[in-house]
């Protein structure tokens, strides 16, 4: 398995409201593309307010393997949610890694 780590750090064009959207949009990328063994994400509540450094969104997706995080990026649904992020992202990182033990 392969685990997807994803944080997003918005602009000033960003309305808050917009984050319930973003996280319904994110969950359901589950029924969407094929090779998703399980995904959360949310909106950042951690109590290390030092530790943010602008980053409220989070996401969280495990994959079957290798192949299918590939799969992914390019997958329609998946292209459909970063074009929703145009105008209103200011820097994504992004953690991937083979899920042993």
């Amino acid at each position: 398995m392969y685990e997807h780590l994803v944080v997003f750090k918005f602009n000033s064009n960003y309305e808050p409201q917009t984050e319930e959207l973003l996280v319904q949009t994110l969950l359901r990328l589950k029924e969407q593309i094929p090779g998703i063994v399980g995904l959360t994400a949310g909106v950042n509540v951690t109590e290390e307010t030092g530790n943010i450094h602008g980053y409220t969104l989070g996401l969280r997706v495990t994959f079957t393997d290798q192949e299918a995080l590939r799969q992914y990026g390019p997958h329609p649904a998946h292209q459909a949610f970063v074009a929703m992020l145009e105008g209103i992202i200011e820097n994504v990182v992004v953690v991937d890694y083979p899920v042993t033990g």
